[in-house]
């Protein structure tokens, strides 16, 4: 993994400004796109730059929050995305709406169309031949013009994070959402994370061209928390672009395999919901029979949306719930999905389910939750994670901040391989 420079303040603000010189934003209403709380990146340096840029030309600016179906964003926690000084919002920005997605309200969602069966078909290799509908946030379709602004990450429904994934399932409601997560499990996160036009890439930029409103995206590559790279165009493009950037700053190849890894989970994680990604960018360098740790003190509930469901139905392989779908066939897709994303590579035969690898949950979940999820418990305060620093020639590694970059194998073995 390259390290690159950082760029500056002033740097971002002329390229801000030059980027969108060339399209007529004049009366327009223009609606900014970011991502919550758990995303790296400098959001609340664009979000300034843009205002700057579009200052007596757009007649409004205003902010939505690309939740998917993360828990909505208090107005504090929206500033500090934003970097705002709470008191200063009123007076600076009072002329700035914030809002927060709602995936399941439909009242705040209008359907945009169908992707047919036909095409459904093609687009995901022939796995699924179903109709799927096209919603998105209603709002959205009352500005002139759509912004997304967000890093790009590899990502393991997608590949890739960012461009059309602010607007699926960033604003979208939840048929196309639970459709394409359930696609990508059925796939499974080691064949799809850290490629690049994946099925699930093709269902969603089939599903952004449907949007009649103007999108232009600005995609960020992000190192160690520093702007290093900023495009600036169709989202599509800009996305394609920041995804080979990210393939150099987020991926890192290890020779050999690790019996125990320990993932530290950042505090921007604080649900499993979120830290679950912690699994998904580790698991692909944990031996077989290997565990695997996600170390979170920090972290005291599976979900605040979703949890019910998931405690109810647990973390299980994907093959589960395939040799018993008519049981789950009606639970939601997406979920389903992070299930599967959670656990792990696995069998299920003759009723038996055998994970590759064991996911250890070292946080403030209780025990029994563990247990009742179908997750192995440590007590967190039993785990001195200094002291399996270093150790990597033992089959020990430890990982501070996961959840963003990419740890593979140089040689993948078949399961990972696409």
């Amino acid at each position: 993994m390259s390290r690159h420079s950082e760029i500056s303040s002033s740097q971002v603000v002329r390229s801000v400004t030059e980027s969108l010189a060339s399209i007529d934003f004049s009366g327009k209403r223009v609606l900014l796109i970011v991502p919550d709380s758990t995303r790296t990146a400098p959001v609340g340096l664009m979000f300034k730059s843009i205002l700057l840029a579009l200052q007596g030309r757009a007649t409004a600016v205003d902010v939505m929050i690309a939740l998917g179906t993360h828990p909505p964003m208090s107005e504090e926690a929206i500033c500090k995305r934003l970097d705002i000084v709470p008191s200063q919002r009123s007076m600076t920005y009072g002329s700035v709406r914030f809002l927060n997605h709602a995936w399941d309200d439909p009242d705040q969602l209008v359907k945009l169309g169908t992707i047919p069966a036909s095409e459904i078909g093609e687009l995901s290799g022939g796995r699924f031949a179903i109709d799927v509908d096209v919603t998105i946030n209603r709002a959205a379709l009352e500005y002139d013009h759509l912004l997304i602004v967000g890093p790009v990450y590899p990502h393991e429904v997608v590949g890739f994070s960012g461009g059309s994934k602010y607007l699926f399932p960033g604003i979208s409601g939840p048929e196309l959402l639970n459709f394409f997560h359930w696609l990508g499990a059925v796939i499974s996160t080691p064949k799809i994370i850290g490629r690049k036009m994946t099925p699930v890439r093709q269902v969603i930029e089939r599903a952004a061209a449907m949007v009649p409103t103007p999108v232009h995206a600005f995609c960020l590559a992000v190192q160690d928390g520093r702007l290093v790279n900023l495009v600036f165009g169709k989202p599509v493009d800009a996305w394609s672009r920041a995804a080979d950037w990210s393939a150099d700053l987020h991926v890192i190849r290890k020779q050999k395999p690790f019996h125990t890894v320990i993932a530290c989970a950042p505090t921007m994680y604080d649900e499993m919901w979120v830290g679950g990604k912690c699994m998904y960018k580790l698991e692909p360098v944990v031996a077989d029979g290997g565990e695997l740790i996600i170390y979170a003190p920090h972290l005291t509930e599976i979900s605040r949306v979703h949890g019910k469901t998931i405690e109810r139905i647990g973390y299980h392989v994907r093959d589960y719930f395939l040799a018993q779908w008519d049981t789950f066939k009606d639970e939601p897709w997406g979920i389903l999905a992070h299930s599967t994303h959670v656990r792990g590579i696995g069998t299920y035969v003759d009723g038996v389910e055998s994970p590759r690898i064991t996911v250890t949950l070292a946080t403030a979940i209780p025990e029994e939750v563990c247990r009742r999820v179908n997750l192995t418990y440590r007590d967190p305060n039993s785990i001195d994670v200094r002291s399996y620093e270093n150790r990597e020639d033992e089959g020990i590694l430890v990982v501070p901040h996961a959840g963003e970059t990419l740890y593979e194998l140089e040689e993948p073995p078949e399961w990972a391989r696409s």
